[in-house]
């Protein structure tokens, strides 16, 4: 642990001269101040715990002492330092966990129906409230991209952004099959049928990020399909984009004009395709925690949302709450948090066995 705090000390240090003689570089000195700002909470702990690890130390040394009252004093001091030391530890460790460079970002959302027709495109819409409400409890703004009704109030597919800082660290845990459990409006005998969901969240990715040659995309343009009167476009307005290398589709018609379908298309398209590509960093480097807390591949059912028991069971950590209604309008962080715990103790115990075999 010393020898990582010495190095953490050493790159703080190094980033100090380097912000002092940066000069008129401002893209340099702001990736410098921001990686400065994210190193403070970590130099603040490790500095707390070298001097802590210096009395633990010193008290130590004092308990080999001839002095009889100098020894039950070390003794003394050795009942607090060291409980406080293993929790300093602790902390440092909790802060050297890596983090997913995408949790602060804005996250596109994917909500699309599967198995059961109609029901299934009904609980898509309840789902796109659920996340709509979780989002305005954090302050978060949604901003619908592209969707899809059956007229009736559901969703074959909706597709929204939502805005705001933090949005993917706790949105990323709902990716997968979401399960129904419920008596449909439209059933007579009263029968309860099961209905899937899939749910895909995607970190919202700059122009930066990936870069998609021109020649890799075909576009095409068409007519939105509106509800009729007034709302029919006489203009080709909807955009269509094919990513030739990979088969990915992304059509957009809710804009009114063509220039903003094809920024939200291209939008969606360079989060799909950043998330193949992360995802297969992720399992090459983090193969053994993504396995414990779970892939977030779409053909996982990782919740079951039944009606009929008011019961809501996130299969992945064996967690259930008995208020489904509470949950539907947004209270879902006894879940996320959860997974959030979940997946820092994973990363933690990663550290553990790298520490062992240093």
């Amino acid at each position: 642990m010393l020898d990582k705090i010495d190095v953490i000390l050493s790159r703080y240090a190094e980033i100090q001269t380097l912000l002092e003689n940066v000069g008129n570089d401002y893209q340099k000195a702001n990736d410098l101040a921001k990686e400065k700002s994210e190193m403070e909470p970590v130099v603040e702990k490790a500095n707390e715990y070298k001097d802590t690890f210096k009395h633990v130390e010193e008290a130590r040394s004092l308990q080999n002492s001839e002095d009889e009252e100098l020894r039950q004093l070390a003794v003394v001091d050795l009942e607090d330092l060291e409980p406080r030391l293993a929790d300093l530890e602790k902390e440092l460790k909790g802060l050297l966990i890596p983090k997913d460079s995408r949790d602060q970002r804005n996250v596109i959302v994917e909500v699309r129906a599967g198995t059961g027709g109609d029901e299934a495109a009904l609980f898509a819409a309840d789902l796109f409230r659920l996340y709509s409400y979780y989002a305005e409890t954090r302050g978060w703004k949604v901003e619908v991209l592209s969707q899809s009704d059956i007229g009736i109030g559901g969703f074959k597919e909706i597709i929204f952004m939502v805005k705001g800082r933090g949005a993917y660290s706790r949105l990323k845990f709902e990716s997968g099959v979401h399960r129904v459990q419920r008596i449909p409006v439209t059933e007579s005998s009263g029968r309860i049928h099961t209905s899937t969901v899939t749910v895909a969240v995607l970190a919202e990715v700059e122009d930066l990020d990936i870069h998609i040659p021109e020649n890799d995309i075909k576009m095409d343009v068409y007519r939105s399909a509106g509800a009729g009167g007034q709302n029919v476009q006489k203009n080709s307005t909807a955009v269509r984009i094919t990513h030739i290398p990979t088969g990915i589709v992304v059509a957009c018609q809710d804009e009114r004009s063509q220039l903003q379908n094809r920024l939200r298309a291209m939008s969606i398209l360079r989060a799909r395709l950043f998330e193949i590509e992360e995802s297969k960093r992720q399992q090459e480097l983090e193969a053994t925690r993504r396995s414990q807390v779970g892939t977030g591949e779409r053909s996982e059912k990782i919740r079951t949302y039944n009606y009929p028991q008011s019961r809501v069971t996130d299969h992945r950590i064996g967690v259930s709450s008995f208020n489904l209604p509470s949950v539907m309008e947004g209270n879902i962080d006894m879940f996320i948090d959860e997974l959030s715990l979940r997946e820092e103790s994973d990363r933690l115990a990663s550290i553990g066995t790298e520490d062992e075999e240093d």
